[in-house]
């Protein structure tokens, strides 16, 4: 039951937080300084989690075949592919290297 409470009760603050913004600015413009770090702030949360992933928490985990379906997906959409195909290519490449390597 109290895996339930700490459920709900992360959902509730989650749902508060999200809904404070429009609360309180309401048809306010955001100030001028704050429109680029929020313009920032997703790639670079995603940028951490890319690296979490790849490395591991202390950057001893590296999984090779991860880093080099990154690295194709990367080569991919420098070379101007859409990026639904260039995350299909990632996606063959992990599991063609996984299959060659017999790896999990």
């Amino acid at each position: 039951m109290t895996l339930w409470l700490a459920i709900v009760a992360v959902a509730a603050g989650s749902f508060a937080v999200k809904a404070a913004g429009p609360a309180l600015l309401g048809d306010r413009e955001l100030p001028w300084w704050s429109v680029g770090v929020i313009a920032l702030l997703a790639p670079a949360l995603l940028a951490g989690l890319i690296v979490v992933e790849m490395l591991g928490r202390r950057w001893a985990d590296v999984d090779w075949v991860v880093l080099a379906a990154l690295a194709a997906v990367v080569g991919a959409r420098l070379a101007k592919v859409p990026l639904l195909l260039a995350v299909l290519i990632g996606v063959l490449t992990a599991a063609g290297l996984r299959a060659l390597t017999g790896g999990s």
